[in-house]
């Protein structure tokens, strides 16, 4: 029974047992209040790790919570440990610092339940010396409300699910994506859920969405970087199950470079054409190929420059480049006109557009869309839901776009989509259940 009692309540004291179940009991209509299932409130760990999540102190409430896991250790050993000897007085000074570890993220805790529920932070005093009637008083008083509230952990979504899975096709990118998901210690949390397109060749796609929305999820989860409960087919080729085979069709451009800034153009792009180019081209070939791409991206008249003396659009140009010197079907960039102005950014663009002429797939995101939408073909939006997933708001032309945001430019379609908390007009939800229509129509 003493055993148990560590177990549960971390003593097996009468009286700490006691507080314990009092602070676990009123934890319940604070719970309720705050989207949390009560439940979780009768379960040692895990009510600590939801209070950090009611207090929007997620990683602080972690760290108590694992704390409170290896104190249940410690006193167990302590209960097996003869109190004259030496591990005694070792676990018991690992169980003090972990206390002054845990009073620290406690107090960030407490203080984030009164940001949260708009309050003075005094109450952090009642808080650490009564929490059973804070909690208590906080969760059935009509007159403490918190500002915002957690998603609920595996609740049923509100939200629609299309459930609309495309037909792969023989040439372009197929994307059905179910879910992709992130367990963190005690929840599941959804990512991106539910999208399904298709893209020809030569088509030109902007990527669109607030911060957290998903875009950098997406592209890993389409590239195979980071595999998604999904099932990606590039030209009638699986990118999960033949990786190895397609990945010279599949270019991605990060946001920052990894060139070597004292070898020469013609040098790193020779380099990224011997790592990225297939095993059957040979020296004429690559040679070939280089020559090529520094046509395409204007690199001819600075072939022997290094990297250090380049422009910035050079550089830029020279980044592209080499993802684009193994000529992949799929080629995705991620804000490769940052840092440019508005002339080196349209021509860098304008490069894209050529590209995704010649039949090959072109997806860009970008912080600035509108100074070049007129050379995009197709609008991808992802928008944070209410659950904080990543979820498909709108994939279409950039006309129908307009039409069914009623939006005009692309940063105002963005910020409709977006938070309230984050200066949008939160409508998220609305749009996506929307889309769910028009997919099932």
């Amino acid at each position: 029974m003493q055993i148990l009692k560590l177990l549960l309540f971390g003593s097996y004291n009468n009286v700490d047992i006691l507080t314990e179940i009092l602070f676990s009991v009123s934890l319940i209509p604070l719970f309720k209040k705050c989207g949390v299932r009560w439940f979780w409130a009768l379960v040692p760990v895990a009510r600590t790790f939801f209070l950090g999540k009611c207090a929007d102190r997620e990683p602080e409430g972690k760290i108590c919570a694992v704390i409170d896991a290896v104190n249940g250790v410690l006193l167990l050993m302590l209960y097996y440990t003869h109190a004259n000897s030496f591990p005694y007085f070792g676990i018991n000074a690992v169980i003090a610092s972990l206390g002054l570890v845990t009073l620290i993220n406690r107090l960030k805790i407490y203080l984030g339940m009164c940001d949260v529920f708009e309050v003075r932070k005094l109450w952090t005093v009642l808080w650490f010396f009564a929490g059973f009637a804070a909690a208590g008083l906080w969760g059935l008083s009509k007159r403490f409300q918190p500002a915002v509230t957690v998603p609920e952990m595996d609740a049923e979504d509100e939200i629609k699910v299309s459930g609309n899975f495309v037909t792969a096709l023989d040439h372009g990118l197929t994307v059905n994506l179910e879910d992709r998901t992130h367990r963190s210690l005690l929840e599941k949390k959804y990512l991106l859920r539910d999208i399904h397109l298709v893209i020809p060749p030569g088509h030109m796609v902007l990527l669109l969405g607030g911060s957290g929305a998903g875009k950098t999820t997406l592209i890993n989860a389409v590239n195979g970087y980071e595999k998604a409960n999904a099932s990606v087919m590039l030209n009638g080729s699986n990118v999960y199950k033949e990786y190895k085979q397609i990945l010279h069709e599949i270019g991605y451009v990060p946001q920052k470079d990894l060139m070597r800034d004292h070898d020469t153009v013609y040098r790193t792009l020779s380099d990224a054409a011997a790592l990225r180019m297939t095993v059957e081209a040979d020296a004429q070939d690559r040679r070939k190929q280089v020559e090529e791409v520094l046509g395409i991206f204007g690199l001819g008249p600075v072939r022997r420059s290094l990297v250090s003396k380049l422009s910035g659009g050079q550089r830029k140009r020279l980044s592209i480049a080499m993802e684009y010197i193994a000529n992949p079907s799929l080629f995705i960039l991620d804000e490769p006109d940052s840092g440019l102005d508005g002339v080196m950014a349209r021509e860098l663009m304008e490069r894209l557009k050529k590209i995704s002429q010649t039949g090959k797939i072109v997806i860009v995101i970008t912080h600035t869309p509108d100074r070049v939408i007129d050379l995009f073909d197709d609008v991808i939006v992802l928008a944070k839901d209410s659950n904080l997933t990543g979820r498909l708001a709108f994939y279409g032309s950039i006309a129908d776009a307009r039409e069914f945001f009623g939006k005009e430019r692309m940063e105002q379609i963005v910020m409709s989509v977006n938070r309230i908390e984050e200066g949008g007009e939160g409508r998220a939800d609305e749009f996506v259940n929307r889309f769910v229509e028009v997919q099932n129509a």
